[in-house]
């Protein structure tokens, strides 16, 4: 091995730490931030890098819902009937956003980062009595709700590899009244299954770097507890916030840099 590919594995390991931690943090595994980064490093087009991002996610998210599940325990009959669906439908969605012009797949993730990020700065207003209620129960959920949840979450995941939990986490928040942390627990578990059969539908379709994938998820495999213990330090405002000015920052960078 030459010191030029000992020096980009290192440099990709550190890479991965640091997402591990933002999706630790954020409940979004680091792939949100991966995609359009692994486009500006490394020129990948769209796929490739959603792809290649899919290696890191998968141990990542993972990871990260264990780590949600110790401190607040989730529902796991619930998340194994949304899965069903979900699977289902990500392996549809992934088959047909793997035909996709990478340029149309690029501008569409970046149009749907943008319409989160309205969503959630509008929820930023909420009163705190709900949102920051460490103990609070939340809702039950219908169970006609769990398969809608699952397909959803399922095809956000199977186009954009990381889309699923951005759909769960609102809805769960916003029809739900669960609390921040919590939500982004479950959307994690929701997105385990899906995430696997992603990757292996993109690697199938040969749009995966396993050279470039495989340090950045040992590098998130070791920081992302670090992100998930920092979540239960913030206010669920600020981790909305934060959460906001990710999906902004992530979308201006996707216009910015032309999908290969």
């Amino acid at each position: 091995m030459t010191s030029h590919a000992i020096l980009t594995g290192l440099i990709n390991l550190l890479l991965g730490m640091g997402l591990g931690v933002a999706g630790g943090l954020l409940g979004i595994g680091g792939g949100l931030i991966a995609i359009p980064v692994l486009g500006y490093l490394y020129g990948m087009d769209q796929h490739l890098a959603q792809g290649t991002a899919l290696v890191m996610i998968a141990p990542n998210v993972l990871i990260g819902f264990w780590r949600y599940h110790q401190r607040h325990p989730v529902h796991l009959r619930s998340v194994a009937l949304i899965c069903v669906f979900s699977m289902a439908a990500t392996y549809v969605s992934a088959r047909f956003a793997a035909g996709l012009d990478a340029h149309l797949l690029h501008t569409a993730f970046a149009v749907f980062l943008i319409v989160l990020a309205v969503y959630f700065a509008s929820q930023l207003k909420e009163k705190p009595s709900t949102a920051d209620a460490a103990h609070a129960a939340p809702h039950a959920m219908p169970a006609a709700a769990l398969p809608l949840m699952g397909i959803a979450s399922g095809a956000m995941s199977g186009i954009f590899t990381v889309g699923g939990g951005l759909v769960v986490v609102p809805a769960l928040v916003t029809f739900f009244g669960m609390q921040q942390t919590r939500a982004q627990g479950m959307a994690l578990a929701l997105v385990v299954p899906g995430s696997l059969i992603a990757l292996a539908t993109y690697a199938h379709a040969g749009h995966v770097d396993w050279g470039t994938g495989i340090p950045l998820a040992a590098g998130g495999v070791v920081s992302v507890s670090w992100g998930v213990a920092l979540a239960y330090r913030f206010s669920a405002r600020r981790l909305r916030l934060a959460f906001c000015a990710v999906l902004v920052g992530t979308a201006l960078m996707m216009f910015l840099v032309k999908s290969g």
